[in-house]
């Protein structure tokens, strides 16, 4: 049992053990703080109340009760018990975790010359032991751009550069354009999108294909090739995984209304150099391979991390919070999506990629929250600190990725909320190369490092 004040008088604090990586905290105030604070209320409330018949400020008290008193009490309870609350955590020097949860908080009343009892439980950071992060075996690939990669990369050139040309018949690679609506069984409207994009699912597909965020396996049976004004229906299951709860698992139907059919004629090289300002097309063909020698070298310190990771990962023992493991997997995917961005990848691949990893097993939070705490706590020993410029550098960088102002994405990553991923993931990637700097680095020849790059990305975003 600890005391922690609040008010006129302390508190009784008791704080257990409720389940791997949650504490129990229950807190009973005295009532003298009680009335004390409903005094404070009152005369808050009397001193502005605005009542018929009486000057401002000199309303009597009672009347202010009979008027306010709901209010008045709700806002006392409100102020003792986060005030209580805050105290408790500050003295335990607890590191909570996600939001509080409580299922007494919400029953109790503030009652005149009466105790005020309750129960808030938190999740905490677990605590573990590092294993040692000096020295760790790394492996870095000897990496080259051949020049088929090159070249299929200047074909992606000229494909963005091309133009769209109006269909009336639908083939494989083709963007539909049209209306989208995903409902529940039970008619519960989830998204409804006029000028949403489906593109029809080439053969290498195997029919499987995207809509509204969701990947279906059966794709191509269910939407066909349906021509203007025509509309696809497709019956499927939510990811288990997905951002929106009331969608996971549930049975689906969306409908999709043909606006539009598109296909993209790429642009001749000749309007693609006269559009860079080339005269040549080598001087085309060098700016593509420093480009891809740039991403050679972020792939590098990409698969040195993971080495990083995995280490860690198996050398660390760690109990998780359980309830903000949810929580973890809708953040995993904004941060894969920002690292993707960074990465340049396509944004239609980008959103492809987010909706496999929805129907991946909670295994892949699970690992990520555990990743997270591991480098936090590494990044801690380690003395890995972030700062602006640092946090205006890779949103410079981001928004450069995706042709933006940087201001405008700053605004967007602000209104997003954001920020913190951001910071996040700047320190992550710092403590990751801080333990490289430490690390003994041999040489993985390029073979074995594009076998493992193919069996680990078939089907994922390059």
């Amino acid at each position: 049992m600890s005391q922690t004040q609040t008010g006129h008088a302390p508190n009784d604090v008791k704080i257990s053990d409720a389940g791997p990586c949650r504490k129990r905290i229950s807190i009973r105030i005295p009532a003298s703080s009680v009335s004390a604070k409903l005094k404070e209320s009152l005369h808050a409330i009397a001193a502005d109340a605005q009542v018929p018949g009486f000057r401002r400020g000199r309303v009597p008290s009672s009347l202010v009760e009979k008027r306010f008193g709901s209010a008045l009490r709700a806002e006392a309870k409100n102020q003792l018990v986060s005030s209580a609350f805050s105290s408790a955590i500050e003295s335990a020097n607890l590191k909570v975790v996600g939001d509080p949860f409580s299922e007494s908080v919400q029953n109790i009343e503030v009652k005149e010359g009466q105790d005020l009892a309750f129960e808030i439980d938190v999740e905490v950071v677990p605590e573990f032991a590092l294993p040692s992060l000096d020295a760790i075996a790394v492996r870095k690939p000897t990496l080259a751009v051949p020049d088929d990669i090159v070249e299929s990369e200047l074909n992606k050139v000229l494909i963005n550069e091309g133009d769209l040309q109006s269909r009336e018949k639908p083939e494989g690679g083709d963007y539909l354009t049209g209306h989208g609506i995903m409902v529940g069984a039970d008619g519960t409207e989830f998204y409804n999108i006029k000028g949403c994009v489906v593109q029809v699912p080439t053969a290498d597909r195997n029919g499987k294909g995207m809509i509204l965020g969701v990947i279906v396996e059966d794709f191509s049976k269910q939407f066909g090739l349906p021509t203007v004004g025509q509309t696809a229906t497709i019956k499927t299951k939510g990811p288990e995984n997905h951002e929106v709860e009331k969608i996971r698992g549930a049975d689906l139907t969306i409908t999709f209304k043909v606006d539009r059919i598109d296909r993209i004629i790429p642009a001749p090289i000749e309007t693609v150099l006269k559009n860079f300002g080339l005269s040549e097309a080598t001087q085309l063909r060098d700016g593509i391979r420093a480009r891809l020698e740039q991403r050679v070298a972020i792939q590098q310190q990409s698969v040195m991390r993971q080495q990083i990771a995995q280490h860690l990962l198996k050398n660390t023992t760690i109990e998780l919070p359980q309830r903000i493991t949810a929580i973890q997997a809708a953040r995993n995917l904004e941060r894969q999506r920002m690292e993707l961005m960074y990465r340049g990848v396509d944004p239609q691949k980008i959103e492809e990629h987010i909706a496999e990893l929805r129907s991946a097993s909670g295994e892949v939070a699970m690992r990520e929250l555990k990743l997270f705490f591991i480098l936090s706590k590494a990044a801690e020993e380690l003395k890995v600190t972030v700062d602006e410029g640092e946090m205006n550098s890779r949103i410079a960088q981001i928004a450069m990725e995706r042709g933006m102002r940087p201001d405008k994405l700053r605004q967007e990553i602000i209104q997003r909320n954001q920020a913190g991923l951001i910071y996040q993931q700047i320190r992550e990637h710092k403590a990751m190369d801080a333990i490289l700097a430490r690390a003994t680095i041999s040489e993985m020849p390029a073979e074995e490092f594009n076998k493992l790059m193919a069996a680990e990305n078939a089907g994922k975003p390059a």
